[in-house]
């Protein structure tokens, strides 16, 4: 893959990744409905400014946790200052990463990978680094975007190295523009 797939949106262009538009096409309840359930631990990798972590924080509720994990400190400003006063300030909590260690508190029963795993330049060790973060029974859900950015031959080989690295891979939602699998431990 070309370096070009493997940058990540810069903190400058984060309004695309909020905007009402988005939300049309990628209405984060009616996506993540299916696998989050109130007092679940979840995982967001690649957080941004927060579209998926502040919906997965009303839908895991107060006895949940959602950890907004991201690798440039402007994503994650810009989540802390949209939470900042409110409930879900207890519930979010945002974790800068390295670009080849997640490191989260707990183990967590949810991970969402939304458009990001592209931008990862190893992906093995991204992997890797999940399935130890991951409860025995939880549950990934990893989202790429399709036509310029990943091709199908490109989603296949992330999927067959995530099956190297220990995950069951089954089909994921059906979201326009987007592949998706969702990944279990095996």
């Amino acid at each position: 893959m070309s370096n070009d797939k493997n940058r990540v949106c810069p903190v400058e262009l984060s309004g695309s990744l909020d905007s009402k538009m988005r939300r049309w096409f990628q209405n984060p309840c009616k996506i993540l409905a299916p696998y989050i359930k109130e007092g679940m631990k979840v995982l967001d990798v690649g957080c941004g400014p927060g579209f998926f972590s502040i919906e997965l924080a009303k839908m895991v509720g107060n006895n949940g946790k959602v950890f907004a994990v991201d690798l440039q400190e402007g994503m994650l400003l810009k989540l802390r200052s949209k939470i900042q006063g409110t409930p879900l300030e207890e519930i979010i909590s945002t974790i800068k990463c390295e670009s080849d260690k997640i490191i989260v508190p707990q183990k967590v029963d949810f991970i969402l990978a939304f458009y990001m795993v592209h931008e990862v330049p190893n992906k093995e060790k991204l992997f890797e680094s999940l399935k130890n973060v991951l409860n025995e029974k939880g549950e990934f859900l990893i989202v790429e975007p399709k036509f310029f950015h990943v091709s199908k031959q490109e989603f296949n080989m992330t999927i067959g190295l995530a099956e190297k690295s220990g995950f069951k891979v089954s089909a994921g939602p059906k979201l326009p523009f987007s592949f998706s699998s969702l990944l279990r431990i095996t």
